[in-house]
């Protein structure tokens, strides 16, 4: 469960068809691989997080590749 500025709040949910501990994180880790070399090979330098430079392409290679579902409910 989340908290909006607003404070709304929602909740999202990730499912995979795999185990999260080892089968999943290894489609992640190759996907988000993938992703910084064809969808956003000119992200910003420095520090930051996978999703403040890949966002939704990472999102939909995810879904698309790696077996992976995202809603918010």
């Amino acid at each position: 469960l989340a908290e909006c500025k607003d404070g709304r709040s929602f909740r999202a949910a990730v499912t995979g068809d795999k185990d999260p501990g080892y089968g999943c994180t290894s489609k992640m880790i190759t996907e988000a691989a993938l992703c910084l070399v064809r969808d956003v090979p000119s992200g910003p330098g420095g520090v930051t997080t996978p999703g403040a430079v890949m966002g939704a392409p990472l999102l939909k290679r995810l879904a698309a590749n790696a077996g992976m579902t995202f809603k918010i409910e």
